[in-house]
């Protein structure tokens, strides 16, 4: 509806349409089909949070040449180092010489909650001082994968030390507190947000290397990327990471990375000069 409803003001106004588009949508065809005939059709400019995203649209036929990217960016000053996450450790009840390897993310069947678990799970008895967080909650009438979530960590050796957390207002506080934040979804995240606020904070991402993620972590860099769905190859690297204490260099880097792409005040200069060129 409000693609139509963009076209009817768009006719009725005589003004330029821009659409500003976060999702690679795969599924249903049709829907992907139509929405992308759309575009090419009436939008004067597709303004894409990532580069995948415009790939997407590109590969299902809009012109190249009315896509643009703006990565969104975000307030470095509420996601920095600067944050105060001790108290987690006490609700938690986590010691404070433990290594924090984290996820956070929407409970649904493409973050990769499972992925995660069954990739590190098997590192914990490898590292004694070694915590996995999964923060998230379900959508309204999916509560069911939240119990299955929780049935799954009980089935794994040294599960005192999963944590899992239903969805939660300090985000900040929570990226600041781990070590590693973990991206494994399953399809390609558009620009997951989740890792540019990580990246604020100073710590070091790993994630499977599909959608927005390849943008944002230089493999090496501020952390690393895998191939997607390899679960084995996911674990490799945050063991890597612990054994190498890479994480402490790559939290580092990420933060000025986050200052140099995707801080807030970059996506502001990035689009004013994409309105200043329209007008021109």
């Amino acid at each position: 509806l409000a693609v139509l409803e963009g076209i009817r003001l768009k006719k009725k106004l005589h003004v330029p349409l821009y659409w500003h588009i976060h999702e690679i949508i795969t599924h249903p065809q049709i829907i992907n089909k139509f929405l992308c005939w759309c575009v090419n059709k009436y939008a004067d400019k597709a303004i894409v949070v990532s580069g995948p995203v415009k790939h997407h649209l590109v590969i299902n036929g809009v012109n190249p040449k009315k896509v643009n990217v703006i990565h969104n960016g975000i307030d470095s000053n509420i996601f920095s180092p600067n944050v105060d996450s001790d108290y987690l450790y006490d609700e938690w009840n986590i010691p404070r010489n433990a290594i924090k390897v984290g996820m956070i993310g929407r409970i649904n069947n493409w973050k990769g909650q499972s992925d995660f678990l069954d990739a590190l799970a098997p590192l914990l008895k490898d590292f004694d001082n070694l915590y996995l967080f999964v923060v998230g909650s379900a959508f309204e009438g999916q509560e069911w994968r939240i119990n299955e979530l929780k049935q799954k960590i009980k089935s794994f050796p040294h599960n005192d030390r999963i944590i899992f957390s239903e969805f939660r207002k300090d985000n900040y506080a929570v990226e600041h507190f781990f070590d590693v934040l973990i991206l494994p979804s399953t399809s390609p995240d558009p620009l997951p947000t989740v890792v540019l606020e990580s990246m604020g904070c100073g710590r070091a991402v790993i994630g499977y290397a599909h959608g927005g993620i390849t943008e944002m972590v230089q493999d090496g860099i501020n952390g690393k990327l895998v191939p997607p769905l390899n679960k084995n190859a996911l674990r490799s690297a945050v063991k890597d990471c612990i054994v190498d204490k890479n994480y402490i260099r790559w939290g580092e880097n990420s933060r000025q990375r986050l200052l140099n792409n995707f801080s807030l005040i970059k996506f502001i200069e990035t689009f004013e000069k994409l309105s200043g060129s329209s007008k021109r």
